[in-house]
């Protein structure tokens, strides 16, 4: 096989081909979104079904059987749980988020906490994609190095290890046996992180876990797209070896990558609010953890509706940019 020929090997964009991939797309996003609805059904019914009573435990254990019933009937909690969550996915599509049991909108409990939550996500997320890029190619292009084989077995383990227990060795380690960085999150006036070291723990205690996995993602896509027909011709036609990294193996490798990281996404969301607990860190956590505690459904499913958004935004991203990489292919 010549290298003419292996360099047309792949498909060619056409109106139908995009158009397919449009389509593609948008059943995707369908799929999603009823995924998302469906999940926030779950949530809703399982914090209903949790035992105990929300009003009273906000009320206080002295409050009457009619002072519960009133406060029920004042906010709507007296209503069958069907006609309660489509009252809630009403308000959510116009964007309020509902009433807590605390009688406090849910709109104001989360307008400071979420964006602390993005900002932590955010940094682990990119912490995470570095380290996957960059050990990830490491491990393809040298895979009988000592760092390759290191890498084999790291990378199951820290894969294995939760998130709580790396942030407590964390914790151990470099705030309370080097005294390099603060255990604990302090706030400035606005409610946000005091300044960037208090969230170096938190950051690596999210990305150490995912980027196991998204390192043998890496490696695993860009092996893959190594071994692909227009490689070998790009190989053939005398490109240097970081020219065809950056034509021809990246951007095959990118849509894989980018699916794993945005499913990591979840994973890097639910665990913050995990980590965010052992720092003390002002995000959703501690207003999921007090929700929880109060039975309080229209919390629960705002914080899950509100990740499921951002879940939901970034599989989207992913598949976007899968349909450019066959587009550029083409």
């Amino acid at each position: 096989m010549t290298s003419e020929s292996l360099r047309f090997a792949g498909s060619r964009w056409t109106p139908s081909v995009a158009a397919a991939s449009s389509r593609r797309v948008a059943t995707a996003l369908t799929q999603r979104i009823a995924v998302l609805i469906v999940v926030l059904i779950v949530v809703f019914a399982t914090v209903d079904l949790l035992p105990g009573n929300g009003v009273r435990a906000v009320l206080g254990r002295d409050a009457t059987d009619a002072q519960i019933a009133a406060r029920e009937a004042a906010l709507g909690l007296d209503r069958p749980l069907p006609v309660r969550f489509a009252d809630w996915l009403g308000g959510l599509i116009r964007g309020d988020l509902g009433t807590s049991v605390r009688g406090t909108s849910v709109n104001d409990m989360l307008t400071d906490k979420f964006p602390n939550t993005l900002i932590l996500g955010g940094a682990a997320i990119l912490v995470t994609a570095i380290a996957a890029v960059c050990f990830g190619a490491l491990w393809s292009f040298f895979p009988r190095s000592v760092a390759a084989r290191a890498l084999s077995s790291t990378t199951i383990a820290v894969i294995a290890i939760p998130e709580f227990v790396i942030a407590v060795g964390l914790v151990f380690v470099f705030a309370l046996l080097l005294g390099w960085l603060p255990a604990v999150t302090t706030t400035g006036p606005s409610g946000a992180p005091a300044n960037a070291a208090v969230l170096v723990l938190p950051v690596l205690a999210l990305a150490i876990p995912q980027s196991g996995w998204n390192i043998r993602v890496t490696r695993a896509a860009l092996d893959e797209a190594a071994g692909m027909p227009h490689v070998a011709a790009a190989e053939l036609d005398g490109l240097t070896r970081r020219e065809i990294l950056a034509r021809h193996i990246l951007p095959i490798a990118a849509p894989t990558l980018a699916a794993s990281l945005a499913t990591t996404v979840g994973m890097v969301l639910g665990g913050a609010l995990v980590v965010e607990t052992i720092f003390n860190y002002p995000g959703l956590g501690t207003v999921l953890a007090g929700a929880v505690t109060d039975r309080d459904a229209p919390v629960v499913a705002a914080v899950v509706a509100l990740t499921g958004v951002v879940i939901t935004m970034m599989l989207v991203l992913a598949d976007l940019l899968r349909a450019w990489a066959i587009r550029t292919r083409a």
